[in-house]
């Protein structure tokens, strides 16, 4: 592991100290590992949004049939068991 080192106003030293006590967390790094998570998280859901955006106005219809709803379906329970694998990583 790296270690990183930085610079913090005595406010959010109270602060980080108060959510280490009272969010169960073990110490300050497994603090900000859970933050840096989880805002890489939402910098993956932001990147699958546009991309999913994109997709849908790109013009290009998709037909709504049966066997779409069935392998759209399949590969959200894919997506759903890699995210879950992910989070207890």
């Amino acid at each position: 592991m790296t270690t990183v080192t930085i610079s913090l106003p005595e406010s959010l030293k109270t602060f980080i100290e108060e959510q280490i006590a009272t969010k169960g967390y073990g110490n300050v790094s497994e603090y900000f590992r859970t933050l840096l998570r989880e805002a890489q998280a939402k910098e993956e859901d932001a990147k699958l949004e546009a991309l999913l955006i994109e997709g849908l106005t790109s013009g290009e219809d998709i037909p709504l049939s049966r066997e779409f709803w069935t392998e759209l379906k399949a590969e959200a329970a894919e997506l759903a068991r890699k995210h879950k694998a992910r989070e207890k990583a």
